[in-house]
């Protein structure tokens, strides 16, 4: 049976980038994803020797790099006059990746419409193709994490592109709590792009249209919007997720990545991501 490993948001504890990666080692995760966007994990404020003695840093204690993560925010890749500065940002981030010996960066491109005949859709292509390119060339991948749009709708995009670059961080709890979307089915739907997955969970209290929550995320607020109205993040095994079947999925279609915890709410973060990992090892 593949078993799959188990990762965690170094970012999520909130601590300082080195005693983070220590505790995600006490917790008992072995690959980390790390913000690699603004302040010192940002590729321009890292040098080569900064690199090196990271990399060192973590392969002493037993760990690796499952992802960065390159998530630029605001409306991601949809704005195309924000795309050449975006895009080579990107690019050094894939550097920087490839620098700490991971092959994956996950980002956020911004929500891919149904229609390929909307503008966005051209805009957001144009510069997923670029990205891919890059990629390619790097033997590395730019992964869209999913949650703005259904599972077939974002296969039908990287069906699409001409580079094989841009791939899937494949986060569940977005599906089920944005799109209403079941993450079992999307596993089958975006096997052939999946390279990465968060492990988080949540419930869907509301159904809304996704463009207005991740118009809500880009631009910090939208008028009344609560959030807390729509959908919750719970702790792995208390949302909607089936993790048996969900798991099952994954080892169906191959996969043998970094199960990757992602806690973004919550006054105690160690503590649920302790408790994540445990029920995590009980399951895999």
């Amino acid at each position: 049976m593949i078993r799959l490993k188990i990762g965690v948001i170094v970012d999520a504890f909130k601590l300082p980038l080195r005693q983070g990666i220590l505790r995600a080692k006490q917790v008992g995760a072995k690959g980390l994803q790390i913000y690699a966007v603004s302040g010192e994990m940002a590729p321009e404020n890292m040098s080569v020797n900064d690199r090196k003695e990271l990399r060192n840093f973590i392969q002493d204690n037993g760990l690796e790099i499952a992802a960065l993560c390159g998530d630029l925010g605001g409306h991601g890749f949809a704005i195309q006059e924000d795309n050449p500065l975006k895009i080579e940002k990107s690019k050094r981030i894939i550097d920087l990746a490839k620098d700490l010996e991971t092959d994956i960066v996950t980002t956020h491109i911004g929500v891919i419409p149904k229609s390929k005949d909307h503008d966005r859709y051209k805009v957001l292509t144009e510069a997923c193709e670029q990205l891919g390119e890059y990629a390619d060339e790097m033997k590395a991948s730019f992964a869209i994490e999913t949650g703005p749009e259904k599972a077939l709708v974002l296969k039908n995009f990287l069906d699409n592109l001409k580079s094989n670059g841009v791939k899937v961080n494949f986060d569940p709890a977005n599906l089920l709590m944005v799109t209403d979307d079941d993450p079992v089915e999307g596993v089958y739907t975006l096997r052939d792009y999946i390279v990465h997955t968060h492990a988080k969970d949540g419930v869907m209290i509301k159904k809304t249209d996704p463009e207005i929550v991740y118009n809500y995320f880009a631009e910090g607020g939208i008028e009344d919007l609560r959030l807390e109205d729509y959908f919750k993040e719970q702790p792995l095994g208390k949302g909607s997720l089936n993790f048996e079947k969900y798991l099952k999925s994954l080892r169906d279609i191959g996969y043998n990545g970094y199960l990757t915890i992602e806690r973004e709410v919550g006054n105690d973060p160690e503590s649920d991501i302790t408790e994540a990992v445990q029920f995590l090892n009980k399951h895999i």
